[in-house]
């Protein structure tokens, strides 16, 4: 099992705050670095110092870090055409020395799209423009030659199809969600990770199950994954104070996420590795507390 960091910086966090992390999981041990790719805070609070973009920040760590894999989880389909989005993470790619990962997804916060001007179609639309945008980025990292599409959405002609990225073929692609029909069929299509965030061990499993059952039809294997919010303390205590610190419950958290000492946290990961997970994300929502990084590198990923 591989322990990836998650962060949610739209809920307040400078780029430096977001290096100091990425920074100490890649001296903790840990595998990956990913962030949301969100544009506001999404409920209620003080915005901070307001987001940051996603391929922005993954650029300028790709520079800062050297060994962590780094990505989204998720960008939606609705904030970039596809031909530059693969020119961004091809390039970011590139500037890391292969290391990126591209979580992609549909687009759901329609707040975000109104407060900075972002059309944001209905689910049906949404859903369209993410399948062809999924061909469309696959297809320019992977074209030998020029690259043409003709689509209901989107139309590429003669695309010189560069620039490449590093890894060959291509980028991993993740995607994630719970949908019971177009997601499993999309995911054993596209994707080389299909990630299930924030579900219980048993509705995760169900997920897994449909996946698998997509992947008989096409052919492909897929890597399963799971993100769960995250809070270890070395005691209940200290569980509880870190649970407040992100206007968590401790008790609740222990149900819906991972909350808890160390033991019953490797625990928990290991009811999902059961199912077949292979990565879990941790979601980590207060950036300032390196200290709660320590514990977890220490306590928690030697066991997993």
């Amino acid at each position: 099992m591989k322990l990836r960091i998650f962060t949610e910086p739209q809920q307040g966090a400078t780029y430096d705050d977001l290096l100091a992390v990425a920074q100490a999981t890649e001296r903790l041990g840990f595998d990956a670095f990913f962030r949301s790719d969100h544009y506001q805070r999404i409920g209620p609070g003080d915005q901070g110092p307001g987001s940051t973009d996603a391929w922005i920040t993954l650029a300028g760590l790709a520079r800062e870090t050297s060994r962590i894999r780094l990505g989204t989880l998720v960008s939606p389909a609705t904030f970039r055409l596809p031909g530059p989005l693969a020119i961004s993470v091809a390039q970011v790619d590139q500037m890391s020395g292969g290391r990126v990962e591209l979580g992609f997804g549909t687009g759901w916060y329609d707040g975000e799209h109104s407060a900075y001007g972002i059309p944001f179609p209905p689910v049906g639309e949404r859903f369209g423009r993410f399948e062809e945008q999924l061909e469309i980025l696959t297809g320019l990292w992977t074209a030998q030659d020029t690259y043409s599409f003709e689509g209901s959405y989107y139309r590429l002609a003669d695309s010189p199809a560069l620039p490449k990225p590093a890894q060959r073929p291509r980028p991993p692609v993740i995607i994630g969600g719970f949908g019971a029909r177009r997601t499993p069929r999309l995911a054993a299509t596209y994707a080389d990770e299909y990630n299930v965030p924030f579900h219980t061990a048993s509705d995760t499993g169900a997920a897994f199950d449909r996946v698998r059952k997509a992947c008989e039809a096409t052919g492909r294997t897929v890597l399963l994954s799971a993100a769960q919010t995250t809070v270890v303390g070395k005691d209940r205590a200290e569980v509880e104070r870190r649970a407040t610190a992100i206007g968590e419950d401790a008790d609740r958290l222990r149900e819906t996420g991972l909350a808890g000492t160390p033991d019953e946290i490797v625990a928990r990961i290991g009811q999902f590795a059961e199912l077949g997970a292979e990565r879990m994300y941790l979601q980590i929502l207060d950036l300032g507390d390196l200290d709660h990084l320590e514990l977890i590198a220490t306590e928690v990923l030697p066991h997993v």
